[in-house]
């Protein structure tokens, strides 16, 4: 696990400094605190910093070929090295790190040694003889990789941020990064926050020479569903599948622990774990203060009873509103702004477990596979909601939820929140519900915000009807997978374990296991409604059906409530009119009805509140050049 970077040239050849290489391993030094290294020659130069986690000797990077003529840098693990060092019997092995097994597979397969490779990746490999880099990223997107092109040269980075340590490389805001963000509280690949910086999509890679940049997806899932299969059968595949991914990514020469919220899949990570461990596991859990909205969002009862059935080493960490005095440093981690309140809890629980251990397994990934989240259930309960009458639902039920309230900070509060949106995308066209389901700011209301300045496509929809997928269920997975998991989820895990020097792995993306998923027909998915039917049968051995069946809760803060009446400062300190005009990137008045409603309880918009908030921040961070410090400075004074 590291960080990557480097710079190759396009058509004239050119030599490199080593400075370059420098500065940008100085600054994205936490992902990896333990070593270094840089290969620099004609055309070409490669760097890494290094977090030591599988052979803690040997695996210095950049690794190269024994003739001298490839040269690797790589993020990330490949879990199923072995297996492969095993059927490369004819080749000599320099270390017993797991990266050059991908050396010597690129020699064999070329380009196709990434069908070979089970992990988490993002990595550069340079072909001498053909004077050619590859850039590669993992299948799932677990791993970023940035890159852009200036002056003849393209450079690459596992962190913008160290693009723009070189000299020909500016912070300006993306337009279309921009438009995005409102839309969807991230910035979705191949655009970034940074113009003329973008993002490797999920499963592909890059090939650059002398001749220009190639790009090419490499995989994807096939959706042709198998429904000879029984429930059982299914169930069973699961759970072994599962099993198999878990045990294969404990391999590990540093100590390891796991997340464990509460909820079903952190658990079933810690059960399984313990299956496969000699020793006792190292959960870490996160709760928070019983003030606005505390108890509501707190989980620490769910995840201490998990703890004490599999007997665990369980350490929590319960956090307060201050701890938004982060927001600056955390979001100069993160890169771009992300409108998900999940960047400080996951920072906090990574800091927090990176005092014992070096490696940590996350839950991440259940929800898309197994059919977890409400907007999954939504299609299932549309098929019945569009048997009542047209009238009744257009004339009565539509205008009722109108008026619902539109807070989430308590239990029925949020049960009729949702109610509220499911009736309010029910007659919408099946792209136009999901991204209803997934937007922050709508179409209309980003053109309100940019003052009519937005001719971005929208890559949600895109994504959704270019799909290959002919079930709605899988349909939205599939848009998932391209977008707010790699962009989102997976990118702020990424990025908040890593600026702790902490490893996250997550089992649940193994591509085996997403593979699998996606070939269960739909109706067994959420069998009569009932969110991650099939992975809770498979689990029903290990955990309780207080864990099973417990409401769904996101891995996130209340900020929404404490905005309200905590930290209602910090709204006027970063979202004001003065503000606003002078950054002169947004219209004020839809702003202004946005703060005003949600105050008043009319509309929950933490997303839209919290959007523009790390917008501001981000701003202030990369745009304006002030250091997280003196931002955090400024927050502290204004509590």
């Amino acid at each position: 696990m590291c960080g990557i970077h480097g710079v190759v040239a396009l058509k004239r050849p050119q030599q490199f400094p080593q400075q370059w290489l420098t500065m940008m391993g100085d600054i994205t030094a936490h992902r990896g605190p333990d070593d270094s290294g840089i290969y620099v020659a004609e055309n070409i130069a490669l760097g890494m910093r290094r977090l030591s986690v599988i052979d803690l000797a040997g695996g210095h990077q950049p690794i190269s070929s024994d003739d001298g003529q490839l040269v690797l840098v790589c993020n990330g693990e490949i879990y199923n090295y072995r297996e492969l060092r095993a059927g490369l019997s004819d080749c000599h092995f320099k270390t017993n790190s797991d990266v050059e097994v991908i050396l010597h597979l690129y020699r064999q397969y070329g380009v196709d040694c990434l069908q070979h490779l089970n992990g988490m990746f993002a990595f550069a490999l340079w072909d001498n003889r053909k004077q050619q880099l590859m850039l590669a990223r993992d299948r799932l997107g677990i791993k970023p990789l940035y890159y852009g092109e200036r002056n003849g040269y393209l450079a690459f980075s596992t962190e913008s941020k160290a693009l723009l340590t070189l000299p020909d490389f500016q912070a300006e805001v993306c337009p279309e990064g921009l438009a995005q963000y409102l839309n969807l509280g991230y910035v979705p690949a191949p655009y970034s926050m940074f113009k003329g910086i973008r993002k490797l999509e999920v499963a592909s890679y890059l090939l650059i020479d002398s001749q220009g940049i190639q790009q090419q997806q490499y995989w994807q899932p096939d959706f042709t569903a198998t429904p000879q299969h029984s429930e059982q059968n299914w169930v069973q595949q699961i759970r072994q599948q599962l099993e198999r991914s878990v045990e294969m990514q404990m391999v590990s020469d540093v100590p390891l622990g796991a997340f464990l919220s509460g909820g079903v899949d952190s658990s079933a990570i810690v059960a399984l774990m313990s299956r496969h461990s000699s020793r006792p596991v190292k959960t870490y859990a996160i709760g928070f203060d019983t003030g606005s909205a505390g108890r509501f969002y707190n989980e620490l009862p769910y995840a201490r009873a998990v703890a004490q059935q599999y007997g665990t080493e369980h350490r929590e960490i319960v956090v307060k509103p201050d701890v938004v005095s982060l927001l600056p440093k955390l979001l100069w981690h993160l890169d771009e702004p992300v409108a998900d309140s999940a960047f400080i809890t996951t920072w906090l629980v990574s800091q927090f477990a990176r005092q014992d251990v070096t490696v940590i397994l996350s839950g991440v990934g259940g929800d898309e596979l197994f059919g977890g989240y409400r907007r999954y259930q939504g299609e299932h309960y549309l098929q019945q909601y569009r048997k009542v009458p047209a009238w009744l639902r257009h004339n009565v039920i539509s205008p009722l939820a109108g008026k619902l309230p539109g807070d989430r900070h308590s239990k029925w509060l949020n049960t009729l929140r949702l109610a509220k949106a499911f009736v309010q995308s029910a007659e919408l066209s099946d792209d136009e519900r999901y991204l209803r389901y997934m937007q922050v700011f709508s179409p209309s209301q980003c053109q309100q915000l940019l003052a009519g300045d937005n001719n971005t496509s929208n890559l949600l929809q895109q994504h959704y009807r270019n799909s290959n997928a002919s079930d709605g269920l899988w349909r939205m997975f599939d848009t998932d997978r391209q977008t707010q998991l790699p962009d989102d989820l997976l990118l702020l895990t990424d990025k908040m374990t890593m600026a702790t020097s902490l490893e996250c792995r997550v089992p649940f993306l193994d591509h085996n296991i997403v593979q699998l998923a996606v070939t269960i027909p739909p109706q067994l998915v959420m069998k009569n409604g009932r969110l991650k039917h099939l992975l809770k049968e498979a689990l029903s051995d290990l955990l309780p059906p207080e864990i099973l069946d417990r409401p769904k809760r996101g891995f996130g803060a209340p900020l929404g409530a404490w905005l309200k009446q905590e930290l209602a400062g910090l709204l006027q300190l970063f979202i004001n009119r003065e503000c606003v005009e002078r950054r002169g990137l947004l219209s004020w008045p839809l702003i202004e009805q946005t703060l005003a409603q949600h105050i008043a309880g009319r509309e929950d918009h933490t997303d839209h509140l919290l959007a523009l908030l790390n917008l501001e921040i981000w701003c202030q961070l990369y745009i304006d050049g002030h250091s997280a410090e003196h931002i955090s400075e400024t927050i502290r004074m204004s509590a």
